[in-house]
């Protein structure tokens, strides 16, 4: 991979000097101790232990998904398929994962676990030439991210890949008798053709923001995320609702651009627009731009 060039600016050009060499445990207890800050996750436990192995970090996502860390300081270290296997086998010990979320943040949170969309985060010093591309061929959420230290207070992550792949199938969506709500894939298949048009449109314009934006179907909405989710879109019969990751005291409140922040709502964001016609797809636009710039 390609090194990145960080300088200090003053009346001196100063480079600064990258350094993977952190040890893996003191890189796993910063990310554990800011893991919602630094990808949207809520910590769950350290040296997860099951039958044949420990996971180093896990944790719930903004969309209640899964997400297992894995961390490596050297690139010829197998994180990759060591994650994989952490993840096949929570897929089939989906009660503990349950239990452990219970006993961390109780059952209300337990019963929105989201399986749709489990993942693992790869984080190391580096990754192969190989590493990219082999994940393409896997039908699994992994998100390989590369980091550096610079001096010794600052820390940068890098998103080497975007990698989108279909839902999981879960049971509940196999019996959707027992569902009250329709999913996502219900919910646009039923939609009035106008807004299934805007929300292409726009679902488009997220997607051209930049190379590293990633759309996830959930099983209520799309996110489009970075590492983080940047806004969360869903549709329905008489209209749109776009959430996005924006303070609500910076914008001039109306009836379809509101507050959300006291009012319960599905996907990440503070921030809801509510399209009803295509009049508001130049205001959906823009601030889709403000939230993948600000996030």
């Amino acid at each position: 991979m390609a090194e990145l060039k960080l300088f200090k600016l003053g009346n001196e050009i100063k480079e600064l000097k990258s350094s993977s060499a952190t040890i893996e445990k003191e890189l796993q207890n910063i990310i554990e101790k800011n893991m919602y800050e630094f990808f949207g996750v809520r910590f769950l436990q350290s040296e997860y232990r099951i039958d044949n192995g420990r996971m180093d970090s896990i944790g719930i996502d903004e969309n209640n998904c899964p997400v297992i860390f894995e961390y490596k300081c050297h690139s010829n270290e197998n994180v990759i398929n060591q994650g994989l296997f952490y993840l096949n086998w929570l897929l089939e010990h989906k009660a503990n994962f349950k239990l452990l979320v219970i006993e961390k943040l109780g059952i209300k949170e337990a019963e929105q676990i989201d399986w749709s969309m489990p993942r693992v985060i790869c984080i190391a010093g580096d990754f192969n030439k190989y590493d990219e591309e082999a994940i393409k061929q896997i039908n699994r959420n992994v998100s390989l991210i590369r980091y550096k230290k610079y001096d010794n207070d600052l820390l940068l992550f890098e998103l080497l890949n975007a990698n989108t792949v279909a839902p999981l199938e879960t049971e509940n969506e196999k019996t959707n008798k027992k569902q009250l709500e329709k999913t996502f894939k219900e919910q646009y298949e039923n939609a009035p053709t106008k807004f299934k048009t805007i929300f292409d449109e726009l679902k488009d314009f997220a997607l051209s923001l930049g190379d590293d934006v990633s759309e996830n179907t959930l099983k209520l909405y799309m996110a489009f995320k970075k590492i983080k989710n940047f806004a969360t879109m869903e549709i329905y019969q008489s209209n749109i609702r776009i959430n996005f990751r924006l303070n609500p005291d910076k914008y001039y409140l109306t009836n379809s651009l509101r507050d959300v922040r006291s009012i319960g709502h599905w996907g990440c964001g503070d921030l809801q627009l509510i399209i009803k016609s295509e009049s508001e797809i130049e205001l959906a636009k823009s601030l889709l731009q403000k939230a993948y710039d600000e996030n």
